[in-house]
């Protein structure tokens, strides 16, 4: 059929319409999927995070396994992955901003398919061991440290800037809606590959592991084919790509750019609050279910899956609004709304009551990154945006680990419930004190 008969423009038209919501609608949650190059880039995304996802719990799961159960031998692994973020992510936004988008992200996303690889042959042989997983986040963190700036700059390429919010609360239900299938297939993955591995006359313990490594590396495929097929509009590419010049020049203007706005020093510094001083949920969930609620393993998915649902459901609640126009009263009212969602949570005794909080909790998270994300995604030159969103990949990779370490100790001190209070507190205190005192994010 032509690409010039009716019928089919017609035809493609309908189908369009009917994944992202007709145009003269009030609400339309999926309008950045209208666009091809958005769409192909989100589907592959979503994949290649659900294997993401897989290879966090199956590694996480093997070095319980290897250490028999040693919690301070993941606190390492960690470390190593966070390290590289303070290390390199500035340096990656910096590149990403001098380099083609397209292109670059051809070769993280490869280098990310080797060393997915790389664990699971190393895992399969048998001789894997705490030292090769260490070495191995370091480096799968320092690759993400370029890859993360590169997608995101990307993403304004793509889209309109008046559908760069919704394409960006899309690309948040991204990752946190694979974090609800990811981790149960890991699971599945593991029984059934070791089931397998007799059966294949394969005698090792670490086949499911190995399992899920492979299919997290085959998941990297995807993306790649639609990083080929991509058709980067030239103007645009060259719009947001910087000239040369010295690299440290480079970063020290990006961040004099955002030091010397007005508004997003303090959209920042209230984002890298609520992620230093707000406990993840790795940390304080299993915490609360064994020491306050006294659930059993299933409830303590149930509380995940609270959390992770109200991630999705704030990002559908962003994407539905469009290009809003009042970001800032909705970046502080997710503040507050986050600050006493989680004061709730801490003084929960009841299954049910903890995962309406962390249902709001996730809900009210969403609403302040995917506000942080697009005014720094807008309120910067296109050829800084690279060098932007590096902020906000050392914020979530490096900052939010970091904050993990004086919590864990606050806990060990004082219990959990104290140390969520306070950590509550600390975040709903600045929120108040910027909508107070800081008119210019009111006016946003």
């Amino acid at each position: 059929m032509s690409n010039t008969d009716p019928t089919a423009k017609y035809a493609e038209q309908t189908l369009l319409t009917a994944i992202t919501g007709q145009e003269k609608r009030g609400i339309q949650t999926f309008r950045a999927l209208r666009y091809r190059n958005f769409r192909l880039l989100w589907i592959s995304l979503i994949v290649s995070s659900v294997g993401t996802w897989m290879q966090i719990v199956a590694q996480s799961l093997l070095v319980l396994k290897i250490t028999h159960g040693s919690p301070i031998a993941l606190g390492i692994v960690a470390l190593a992955q966070a390290s590289s973020f303070f290390i390199f992510a500035l340096i990656g936004g910096s590149i990403a901003d001098r380099s083609d988008k397209r292109r670059f992200l051809l070769i993280t996303q490869s280098l990310s398919l080797l060393l997915a690889f790389v664990l699971g042959f190393l895992t399969l042989s048998g001789v894997i061991q705490v030292w090769m997983i260490v070495v191995l986040a370091f480096c799968s963190g320092t690759i993400l440290s370029f890859d993360q700036p590169a997608r995101s700059a990307l993403i304004p390429i793509l889209v309109p800037r008046a559908d760069l919010m919704n394409a960006i609360s899309l690309q948040s239900i991204v990752f946190n809606g694979s974090a609800v299938l990811g981790p149960a297939l890991a699971g599945i993955m593991i029984g059934v590959f070791s089931y397998l591995g007799p059966l294949a006359h394969i005698n090792n313990a670490l086949l499911g592991y190995a399992g899920n490594f492979f299919l997290n590396g085959i998941s990297f495929l995807g993306v790649l084919i639609v990083l080929f097929l991509l058709r980067v509009p030239k103007d645009a590419a060259e719009a947001s790509t910087e000239r040369r010049g010295p690299l440290l020049d480079s970063i020290r203007a990006s961040l004099g750019a955002v030091r010397h706005d007005s508004v997003l020093p303090w959209v920042l510094s209230g984002y890298g609050a609520l992620l230093f001083f707000g406990p993840s949920g790795t940390l304080i969930l299993p915490i609360f279910a064994t020491q306050i609620l006294h659930l059993n393993p299933f409830q303590l998915g149930l509380l995940f899956s609270a959390s992770g649902l109200g991630t999705v459901i704030g990002a559908l609640i962003v994407a539905s609004l469009g290009d809003f126009k009042h970001k800032g009263w909705l970046l502080l009212c997710s503040f507050l709304i986050w600050s006493g969602a989680l004061l709730l949570f801490a003084l929960s005794q009841l299954l049910f009551l903890s995962m309406i909080a962390l249902l709001l909790f996730g809900i009210a998270q969403n609403g302040v990154g995917a506000t942080t994300i697009t005014l720094m995604q807008t309120r910067v030159p296109p050829q800084m945006r690279g060098r932007a969103m590096s902020l906000n990949t050392l914020f979530i990779m490096g900052v939010r680990p970091l904050g993990d370490f004086p919590a864990a100790a606050l806990i060990a001190l004082i219990g959990g419930p104290f140390t969520v209070i306070i950590c509550a507190s600390i975040v709903g205190g600045y929120s108040l004190y910027l909508l107070v005192t800081r008119p210019v994010l009111r006016s946003l």
